[in-house]
């Protein structure tokens, strides 16, 4: 099959990110992928948990006197909405629609882009506080797992600026088809991280 030939709406297949072999085998091996990202953030979870709050005797800074959680709730907003719209790019996607694919794209790489400024803000504030990555067991924990989840949304971020780039003026065919659809796949992947570190790490920690 031509990955390059040109459809129409009507021509365009019900699942072209799984249209060809190739495509079929970039499956696959995305999901590998998937699977071992998910042990390492396991295993910085579970470090987290175990180092929490732990440190030199008077440590200044725990999690009650330290998170911030409106600022957390607006990250968690912003991460959550380009989700949403990472959907429905996708829905263009699966209907040929590549100008509103492009822009819902572009949607939810502003709306990523705002969640990591804002994290970005957080992290500064907190060495402003004198919580840096060397203060503590528990700081060196918190960094290694939020910086490590805020990596993979910068990784996110230059993907999606790619994809959108470099594909503005081919157009949408089978073989980026995939493309777009594994990274929706890992957006959602970080997407799941961020909900389980905004209630074990910020809501668990204010709470007790």
């Amino acid at each position: 099959m031509d990955l390059n030939k040109k459809f129409t709406p009507e021509t365009w297949p019900d699942n072209p990110e799984k249209a060809t072999l190739e495509a079929k085998n970039k499956f696959v091996g995305f999901w590998l992928f998937l699977g071992g990202e998910t042990i390492l953030f396991a295993t910085l979870f579970a470090t987290y948990l175990a180092l929490k709050n732990k440190g030199p005797s008077g440590m200044e800074h725990t999690t009650q006197s330290l998170y911030q959680l409106p600022l957390v709730f607006v990250m968690t907003m912003l991460l959550l909405t380009s989700s949403l719209t990472s959907v429905f790019a996708m829905y263009h996607m699966k209907n040929y629609n590549f100008k509103k694919m492009q822009l819902w794209l572009a949607i939810t790489a502003f709306l990523g882009l705002g969640f990591l400024m804002l994290e970005v803000y957080e992290f500064y504030h907190y060495v402003q506080e004198g919580f840096t990555f060397g203060s503590s067991a528990f700081s060196s924990s918190f960094y290694s797992l939020v910086g490590a989840h805020g990596f993979h949304v910068a990784i996110g971020l230059v993907w999606i600026t790619l994809l959108i780039y470099r594909n503005s003026k081919r157009g949408l065919n089978l073989y980026n088809a995939t493309k777009y659809y594994t990274f929706s796949l890992y957006w959602h992947f970080i997407d799941v991280v961020w909900v389980f570190i905004f209630t074990v790490v910020y809501l668990m920690g204010v709470i007790g």
